[in-house]
């Protein structure tokens, strides 16, 4: 009985163990990094919903540089509603951004497009997104 409650208790140290490496280990850099930061430090403001279609190309787009942009949630986590942020800032629909010069799009941007708007120099690698994996 000892046994078996020790190898348990090592596999269990094991996994959470490999659940703290997981979640804290560097996130490797994407391809689109320097232009997703200099879009967020732009002062630019992204707004989308975690079920848009049109949200996850626009991310797809960036490959894992999309964690570095100015991204606000807007839908209640049941989906059904819209939270007040987007609410305030008249959101009628997703992706919305919102530029520095006062204009703002809707709907899925090329990123030359966005680079015009927002001054950020688009890399000449920035062909195809890289995968998240």
């Amino acid at each position: 009985m000892k046994k078996n409650t020790l190898l348990w208790s090592v596999g269990l140290i094991l996994f959470v163990a490999f659940v703290v490496w997981l979640t804290l280990a560097p996130t490797k850099p994407g391809k689109l990094d320097a232009f997703a930061q200099c879009i967020s430090d732009s002062g630019t403001k992204y707004y989308g919903a975690f079920w848009c279609p049109n949200c996850k190309n626009q991310e797809a787009m960036f490959g894992r540089s999309a964690r570095l942009l100015p991204r606000t949630e807007c839908s209640t986590p049941d989906g059904k509603g819209q939270l007040p942020v987007c609410k305030d800032a008249d959101i009628k629909g997703y992706p919305t951004w919102d530029f520095p010069d006062g204009s703002r799009e809707t709907g899925t941007l090329p990123l030359e497009r966005l680079s015009e708007k927002t001054a950020c120099p688009l890399p000449a690698e920035a062909g195809l997104p890289e995968s998240n994996g």
